[in-house]
C-alpha cells in the first residue's frame, strides 16, 4: 500500500513544510561557515542567533546564551549528565526513573559500571512517578538528579515542577528530558526550575541531526567535548545551520500550534476517538498509562493474548504505522522496560501498541484505522494459543503445559 497513515510521531514526525523551506538556502545559496570573519559567513552567523532566540522563546529562556545546538537529545542528555558529574567529582550518586529513555538509562548503567550508584525511581500500574521515594533517595551525596517531562511510550506526565522546586531548595542540578513534550504542552523552564533540559528537533517537525540543551544562567557543567570555540566552547564542532535554522522555525510554530486552542483539542479529540474506538470494541484491550496526566496525543493500548510485533506487521500491510510497546521489534523477547516498571501483566505488555499523532493526522485516519483494527485483531486472536475464541475469553498461561 502506497499512502502511509503515520501513527507513530513520538518516534519521529515529517519535517513541516515551512521548516523545509527555511533550510533549503543553507544548503546551496547561504552555506557560509558562522565561526569565519567575512560577511558571507557573518550572515549565516545572525541567522543562526535569530533561531536560537526562537528556540529560547519556546522555552521561555531568559538569555539566549542558554541555548546550546546539539546533534540531538541523546547527546544533549549525556552533555547534561556527564558534563555535571565532570564538575561535582567528589559526588558519586545519581537519581533518575526505571522508565527513563535510554539515552539517560544506559548511560546510567555504565555509570554504574564506573563507580557510581544510582537510584532508580519506580512508577505504578498507571505509571505515575513514586515521588515519596525520590525524595528519599537525596542525599548529600548526589550529583545530579535527572527526570524525564513525558513518558515516550505511554504519554504520561511528570510533575517536574514538583521536583524542581525540591531540588533548588537542596541545591541539587537537575536535569529534564523534555524529548515527548515539547510541542504537545507549553514548556517553560523557569516554572520548572530545572538547570539542564534538553530537546530533539525531529520530534518535532524539524529536521533529524539537531537538539538544544538548555544550560540556566550559573549552572557549573564541563564539556565532554574539545575542540573549536563554537557554543561559547560548551559544545565543539561546525554548526549544523540548517538544522539550526530547521529547529528555530519549527520552534515558531510550535509556539503558534500550542496558541491556537482549537487545534489542541482537535488532536485531543482524535486521540481520545482512536482510543474509546479501540477500548469498546476489543474486550482484550486495555489503556496503558494515567488516562488523564498525559500528553494529548499518545495512546499505549495493550492487546492481550496477542503479540504486538504481529499487530504491527499486519497494520504495516494495511498501510498504519505505529510502534509496539514491546521491544520485540528489535530482537528481543522482553516487553518494554516502561511496561514492566509498570507492572503491566506479561500478555498484556507483548501485546501493547503506542498511536502517536501529530497536527498532521486527520479523521480519515483515525477513521481508517478503527476500520481495518478488527480485523487485524480478530484473525490474531484467532490463531493465539492464550485465547478462546468460542467464549471469548483468555485462556491461563500455563495451560499450554498440560
Amino acid at each position: 500500500m502506497n499512502t502511509i497513515i503515520y501513527l507513530d510521531n513520538n518516534a519521529t514526525t515529517m519535517v513541516a513544510p515551512e521548516v523545509l523551506e527555511a533550510m533549503l538556502p543553507y544548503f546551496s545559496q547561504r552555506y557560509g561557515n558562522p565561526s569565519s570573519m567575512h560577511d558571507f559567513g557573518g550572515d549565516v552567523e545572525h541567522d543562526v542567533e535569530n533561531a536560537r532566540h526562537s528556540v529560547a522563546q519556546m522555552l521561555g529562556a531568559d538569555y539566549d546564551y542558554e541555548i546550546v545546538f546539539t546533534s540531538g537529545a541523546t547527546e544533549s542528555d549525556n552533555m547534561a549528565i556527564l558534563g555535571t558529574l565532570q564538575y561535582y567529582r567528589d559526588k558519586k550518586h545519581i537519581v533518575t526513573t526505571k522508565v527513563e529513555h535510554p539515552a539517560v538509562l544506559n548511560l546510567c548503567r555504565q555509570l554504574e559500571r564506573e563507580g557510581y550508584s544510582v537510584t532508580y525511581v519506580p512508577v505504578d500500574r498507571e505509571g505515575n512517578l513514586d515521588m515519596e521515594f525520590l525524595f528519599d533517595s537525596v542525599t548529600n551525596d548526589t550529583a545530579i538528579v535527572s527526570v524525564m517531562y513525558a513518558n515516550n511510550e505511554t504519554g504520561v506526565i511528570f510533575p517536574v515542577e514538583e521536583i524542581g522546586a525540591f531540588c533548588k531548595k537542596r541545591g541539587i542540578p537537575f536535569h529534564v528530558d523534555a524529548v515527548q513534550a515539547i510541542g504537545k504542552i507549553p514548556v517553560d523552564v523557569n516554572n520548572i526550575q530545572c538547570d539542564l533540559l534538553a530537546i530533539s528537533g525531529h520530534k518535532f517537525h524539524a529536521p533529524k541531526g539537531i537538539g538544544v540543551l538548555y544550560v540556566r544562567r550559573g549552572t557549573r557543567l564541563r564539556p565532554i567535548l574539545y575542540g573549536g570555540h563554537q557554543e561559547k566552547a560548551r559544545r565543539p564542532g561546525t554548526h549544523n545551520v540548517p538544522g539550526i535554522i530547521g529547529i528555530g522555525k519549527a520552534a515558531e510554530l510550535v509556539m503558534q500550534h500550542l496558541a491556537n486552542k482549537d487545534e489542541v483539542e482537535r488532536i485531543k479529540y482524535l486521540r481520545n476517538k482512536l482510543e474509546e474506538g479501540l477500548l469498546n470494541q476489543f474486550p482484550n484491550a486495555h489503556l496503558n498509562g494515567n488516562k488523564n496526566k498525559r500528553v494529548d496525543n499518545t495512546t499505549n493500548i495493550g492487546f492481550e493474548f496477542i503479540e504486538g510485533e504481529a499487530i504491527l506487521l499486519y497494520l504495516n500491510e494495511k498501510g498504519i504505522a505505529a510502534s509496539s510497546g514491546s521491544a520485540c521489534s528489535s530482537g528481543s523477547l522482553e516487553p518494554s522496560h516502561v511496561l514492566r516498571a509498570m507492572g503491566v501483566p506479561f500478555t498484556s505488555a507483548h501485546g501493547s501498541i503506542r498511536f502517536s499523532l501529530s497536527r498532521y493526522t486527520t479523521e480519515e485516519e483515525i477513521d481508517y484505522t478503527l476500520k481495518v483494527m478488527p480485523e487485524v485483531v480478530n484473525q490474531l486472536l484467532e490463531i493465539s494459543p492464550y485465547w478462546d475464541s468460542k467464549n471469548k475469553k483468555g485462556k491461563p498461561i500455563g495451560e499450554l503445559a498440560r
